[in-house]
């Protein structure tokens, strides 16, 4: 007798059980998942100089069992440097990826303007990206300011669901 896929030394075991293993990490609740990941961004970047505010947004507020990624809204001062704010969010990106959702970091001014999303490539640079579709293409490192696709309401950023 060969062990099989499961681990059980049971000729009438299928390979199927291995694909079903593999579907029940992608298919188990999402909802523990996700916070985790989120811990893991707010407790590294409340550190980060010029932070006002750390806030979740979007589905992770709500009760709905399935989940598809984990948004973060960020209060930062003027002249807030962006990159280690940007390695935190391809870091939760990341994370989130590994159960196939996503995770988004948006960026508001302390008056409530939304100013756009950190900024998905490890090297932010003008002209360097031709997908990039920032406005203002990597003139400010690491704010994707593509505001021409993604906006949030000024009453969204002032007063976000939950602040952590």
């Amino acid at each position: 007798m060969s062990t099989t896929c499961c681990g059980s030394r049971s000729s009438g075991c299928s390979s199927a059980c291995g694909e079903e293993a593999m579907a029940d990490r992608f298919t188990a609740s999402i909802r523990p998942y996700l916070p985790a990941g989120v811990l893991r961004f707010a407790r590294a970047a409340r550190n980060v100089e010029g932070i006002v505010r750390i806030a979740l947004i979007g589905s992770l507020t709500t009760d709905k069992p399935n989940l598809k990624d984990a948004d973060l809204l960020i209060m930062i001062r003027d002249g807030t440097d962006l990159a280690p704010l940007a390695l935190l969010g391809r870091k939760l990106q990341g994370h989130a990826q590994q159960r196939n959702c996503g995770g988004e970091v948006f960026l508001c001014a302390e008056e409530g303007v939304y100013l756009g999303r950190t900024c998905p490539w490890k090297d932010c640079r003008p002209f360097v990206r031709l997908r990039c579709d920032a406005q203002r293409r990597g003139l400010r490192p690491y704010l994707h300011d593509n505001l021409q696709v993604i906006s949030l309401s000024r009453s969204l950023t002032s007063a976000p669901p939950i602040e952590l």
